[in-house]
């Protein structure tokens, strides 16, 4: 439906008359009268009956106008949600209870007048894609996957380190130590079937494979994170990585443990990606405030992968 058509015969509803609607809508008396008339065929009724006052409504007229308003309110709410400024900002996380997660949680509490919209998008790739075409506003990512850099006009800031830790059962032959070194780890078995080959985090986790001589199983089906918690507590023999500012509940009688690593501290580098052409007043806002609390690079003793220390 023509929404010219449409807004032409709510403001002759409204005003009465069809040349106040004319100055109105800055065109003229004849263009309004055809604007009803094309409506009213498309329709198949009459809308308006000329009187010596003006215009007024018929029955189907009346019927119809409180439909014409809810068809202008939702094309004014269509353009508003893509219109830079007035829509909400949209930034990608890797998982719902990731650090990237926590960080915008943080943002939120510090701006809850800014709208937001937060997604999860499966990869480096597939979030910068996003990012070129408008459809995410940022993106918090490891950067990139070795041998594909990000395109020029995708710019990045390193946020975040984010330490890792073993999490083992109750029974695993970590599970009392206070803390564990990268050392120590060769022979124990490491299992993570999330990781998924191509993606960043698949790369960040074979460099520390190929570094440390660990071992780690991406083998089975990944059931999600609640499967994964029941068989780490369930098996002495596996033990996983997770982020230190993963959010993660259990069950009690689980007994799991978290124990950092040193010597050195694995850590997850997080990065915030952007258009460098965005123009939306929120990110911005987001960037600085990254800038003033997001903790940023670890200090001495820590080991990420060579591709994002050169980056």
């Amino acid at each position: 439906m023509d929404l010219d058509t449409v807004r032409t015969f709510v403001t002759a509803a409204d005003t009465g008359q069809f040349q106040e609607a004319a100055a109105e809508l800055a065109v003229t008396q004849q263009a309004v009268s055809k604007r009803i008339a094309t409506l009213e065929r498309s329709l198949g009724v009459r809308l308006f009956t000329r009187t010596a006052r003006g215009a007024e409504l018929t029955i189907d007229g009346q019927a119809f106008l409180p439909h014409a308003r809810e068809l202008l309110r939702v094309a004014e709410r269509a353009v508003a949600s893509v219109r830079t400024g007035h829509r909400p900002l949209r930034v990608d996380v890797l998982a719902s209870r990731s650090a990237a997660s926590g960080l915008m949680r943080g943002f939120h509490r510090a701006h809850p007048d800014v709208e937001l919209d937060v997604v999860m998008l499966f990869d480096v790739e597939a979030a910068v894609t996003a990012i070129r075409s408008g459809v995410i506003d940022a993106s918090f990512r490891a950067v990139a996957v070795p041998g594909r850099p990000l395109p020029g006009d995708i710019e990045s800031v390193r946020v975040l380190d984010e330490a890792l830790q073993l999490l083992t059962g109750p029974a695993h032959a970590l599970a009392n130590a206070r803390s564990v070194t990268v050392a120590q780890l060769a022979g124990h078995r490491i299992w993570m079937p999330g990781i998924v080959p191509g993606t960043e985090w698949a790369a960040y986790y074979d460099d520390l494979v190929a570094e440390f001589g660990l071992t780690i199983e991406a083998t089975g089906p990944n059931f999600g994170s609640d499967a994964l918690l029941d068989t780490i507590a369930d098996t002495p023999a596996l033990a996983t990585f997770m982020g230190e500012q993963t959010r993660l509940v259990w069950p009690v009688d689980h007994g799991l443990r978290r124990i950092p690593v040193t010597d050195p501290a694995p850590v997850y580098p997080h990065s915030l990606l952007w258009h460098r052409d965005n123009p939306h007043p929120a990110l911005a806002a987001l960037r600085a405030h990254l800038a003033a609390t997001a903790p940023g690079h670890s200090a001495a003793g820590s080991w990420t992968p060579g591709w994002v220390a050169a980056r």
